[in-house]
This record gives structure tokens, C-alpha cells and sequence, in this order.
């Protein structure tokens, strides 16, 4: 699209309409394309001029289309402690300070509109300023420009093959190897979804064994010991009864 840079240079006013009642106003200036919020730019203020400011600020800079359509918005406010009031307001079509202007480069102009109240467009004063018309160029034409980039969007690639160095020092993505698998998860119990843990076989523990076998060794000796103990008592009585028995014998 054809465009042209705009350069506005604020001058003064003359006889705003005096929107303090008890102090003297301070006044500044915004100034914006129509339509466009984010053109905005404002100028210093003035805490001495009151009724008649004078700015002589620095230029403001916009770039506009080259046919002119749209319009500049200059808004005039009074600083104050309990909040900024408005003084008045001035429209001017872009068509006509492009009006005449060639191609190229306008030299600085110096123009006076009529500054109005906001609500019933009544007249407020005077607006004195300068401007410069650029010249007339393509957007995105300008030697080097990148094209513009949608915010969240990843710039585009470079349209130039990468060097051999850098090939050798990158190498694509899909030359390194696939990464590692990791093993499968345990079989999930049914109950919670919670692994199930590995079951260790039952060591074999024969204390058991020997403590039975013992117990039951104990017990055989102490029945071979007392069948012992009651067979030399039966052989005692009977050697007793035989001798006795032989005292009834005749030698």
C-alpha cells in the first residue's frame, strides 16, 4: 500500500476557552489518526501560557496513506490535580494537507484551524502548527525489511541454504538416534491401580525340622531309658525273690 510519513510540529493556541475556575490552565495536546488508538502521542504541557499556550515542541512523526484518507484528531486538555478536563478539539482531513503535494518531499507549511468545543462543536480558540509531507513509498518496500510477523507467530525461515560449516556443526534433527524406550509399567492391581510387587519364594527353614526331630529323639531315648530302668528293677526283684527263695534250701 502507498504511504507518505506526516511530520506535525505544534506551535500555540490563541484564546482557548478557560475550563479552570480557580487556577490559571495548563494545557497539552494529543494528537492521533482517526480510528487508530495506538497512533497517540502527546506533547509536553504548557503551565504558563494559560489561555494562549505556546508548545514549539518537538515533531511528531505518523505515517499515513498516500490518498489521503482518514483525518488528524488534535484533542487540547487542561492538566489539574482533580483530573484533566477538555478545552476543545480540531478535525482535519488528511486529504487536505495532502492536497497539491507531489510525489516527493513537501517543504514545512504553517496553518491555523479553528479549535472547537467537543459536545456542540462550538468555536474555542485558534490551533497554530507546521507540518512536512514525506515521500511517497510501499510498505514492506523498503531495502532489507523483513516482512511484518503476526505477534505469536515464528519468523520465516531464511530462503538461503545454511554453509557447510554450519551443516557440519548442526546436524538435522533426524540423524540423531530415537530416544530411549522405557520399559513397561508393572501390571496394575485391581483394587487400588498400584503396581503389583514381585512375590520373593519362601526361604526353606528347617528349624522347624530339627526342633521336631529333636523333641522326638528326646522322647524315644527317654522311653528306651525308662523300659532300661524298669528292666533292671523286674531283674533286681527277681534276683531278691530268688535268694530269698534259697534260704529254703538244705546244704
Amino acid at each position: 500500500m502507498a504511504q507518505r510519513t506526516l511530520e506535525l510540529t505544534l506551535i500555540s493556541a490563541k484564546d482557548l476557552k478557560d475550563v479552570n475556575l480557580l487556577s490559571k490552565m495548563e494545557v497539552y495536546a494529543v494528537v492521533s489518526l482517526s480510528g487508530d488508538r495506538r497512533s497517540r502521542q502527546r506533547i509536553a504541557t504548557d503551565r504558563a501560557g494559560g489561555r494562549n499556550p505556546a508548545w514549539n515542541a518537538a515533531p511528531l512523526r505518523f505515517t499515513v496513506p498516500a490518498s489521503g484518507a482518514g483525518s488528524l484528531h488534535v484533542l487540547l486538555r487542561a492538566e489539574r490535580a482533580l483530573g484533566d478536563r477538555d478545552v476543545g478539539e480540531v478535525h482535519i482531513p488528511l486529504s487536505e494537507l495532502l492536497s497539491g503535494a507531489p510525489d516527493g518531499a513537501v517543504p514545512a507549511k504553517f496553518v491555523s484551524y479553528q479549535v472547537r468545543k467537543i459536545s456542540s462543536g462550538k468555536p474555542q480558540g485558534v490551533l497554530n502548527f507546521s507540518y512536512k509531507i514525506g515521500e511517497v513509498t510501499q510498505s514492506g518496500s523498503y531495502p532489507g525489511a523483513s516482512p511484518p510477523v503476526a505477534y505469536g507467530q515464528a519468523p520465516p525461515a531464511p530462503a538461503y541454504p545454511p554453509s557447510a560449516a554450519a551443516s557440519a556443526a548442526y546436524p538435522p534433527q533426524s540423524t540423531y538416534p530415537p530416544p530411549t524406550a522405557y520399559p513397561t509399567a508393572a501390571k496394575a492391581d485391581g483394587r487400588r491401580g498400584l503396581p503389583t510387587p514381585a512375590v520373593k519364594p519362601a526361604k526353606k527353614n528347617n528349624f522347624g525340622m530339627g526342633l521336631g526331630a529333636g523333641l522326638l529323639g528326646g522322647a524315644l531315648g527317654g522311653l528306651l531309658i525308662g523300659d532300661a530302668i524298669s528292666d533292671a528293677s523286674a531283674y533286681d526283684a527277681g534276683y531278691d525273690a530268688g535268694f530269698d527263695d534259697g534260704g529254703g534250701f538244705d546244704f
